[in-house]
């Protein structure tokens, strides 16, 4: 088939790949348009971009997908079937009509579980035990459209998202080929989603990652994992702002957010036993092990994070 790939973070990558290599014509990619990094902001383009720029494969970059002169170019193509893989834009009807075969998404979830912007985040969070990732057909329903396949991934219990986005990542690509080799010769039929089960993960915001020491140590260190490492979960200290890498839940009990400091380590209370923090970053400053910021800061025993942190 001639396909048309859509993507454009690092995430998607393994899927153009993939894509890349398979017996299928890769004839353009879609992705959003260049943005601002770094501290002189020039414009980036993004990594699906610059892949597709590699491989010599023509870069589409509307600020819309809505937009005539997009779906022009698009139609131009001739795609018989566009796979999609964190595009990041919604896909109106006009543009979603345009391949015969539709635009293919994989998603990484096992729907109809934890629709949305954030389902390997929502999946940590929420303690699954197995998550997956799913084809399906985009339709105008938020990531409702008959799915394709699915494969499933165990849920381990130091994974944070980045580690298992990167894992599903890796094995989605896979199922997306073997999907749309499977459309080509006619062998699968998308089925529709089941009516039961359905849960939904909206994007994870800052406002969300912060840590509320209250919780027992297993919501902390679910809440630190998942947010890891975007947003990145937080707390105060001192009135500032302290981003918290993955903790560990021990034995010892300790007053929600109270601080108990060793020489080299640093333990801080939850609702249940306390956690052994890992890996945090003050504001202003690079990310250190906890044993480092506590001498740097001259933090005693006694102390607290949260809206009670005292120097």
């Amino acid at each position: 088939m001639r396909l048309v790939f859509a993507g454009t973070p690092e995430v998607a990558l393994p899927s153009l790949d993939a894509i890349a290599a398979s017996d299928h014509e890769l004839v353009g990619v879609v992705t959003r348009p260049d943005a601002p990094a770094g501290r002189g902001r020039t414009l980036v383009a993004s990594p699906v971009a610059q892949r597709a720029e590699q491989l010599g494969v023509p870069v589409l970059r509307p600020a819309h997908p809505r937009e005539p002169d997009f779906q022009e170019a698009l139609r131009a193509l001739a795609p018989d079937c566009c796979p999609v893989v964190a595009y990041g834009a919604l896909l109106p009807q006009s543009a979603l009509d345009i391949p015969v075969h539709g635009w293919v998404n994989l998603h990484f979830s096992a729907l109809p579980h934890w629709r949305g912007a954030a389902p390997v985040q929502h999946s940590i969070w929420a303690g699954d035990e197995v998550t997956g990732a799913t084809t399906f057909r985009i339709v105008k329903e938020l990531d409702a459209g008959p799915t394709y396949g699915v494969m499933t991934e165990r849920i381990r219990p130091t994974d944070t998202a980045g580690d298992l986005l990167a894992r599903l990542a890796e094995g989605g690509a896979s199922l997306l080929v073997a999907t749309l080799d499977g459309i080509a010769d006619g062998s699968i039929e998308a089925r529709p989603q089941q009516a039961e089960g359905v849960s939904y993960a909206p994007k994870i915001e800052v406002d969300d990652a912060r840590i509320d020491w209250t919780r027992p140590a297993v919501a902390v260190d679910r809440q630190v994992r998942a947010c890891a490492p975007a947003p990145g979960a937080w707390t105060t200290y001192a009135g500032e702002r302290l981003k918290v890498g993955p903790v560990r839940p021990v034995e010892a009990v300790l007053p929600a957010g109270e601080l108990a400091v060793a020489k080299n380590e640093v333990l801080v209370g939850t609702g249940s036993s306390a956690v052994r923090l890992g890996e945090v970053r003050p504001n202003g400053r690079k990310q250190m092990s906890a044993a480092d910021w506590a001498r740097g800061a001259r933090l005693e025993t006694g102390s607290s994070l949260g809206d009670t942190g005292e120097s």
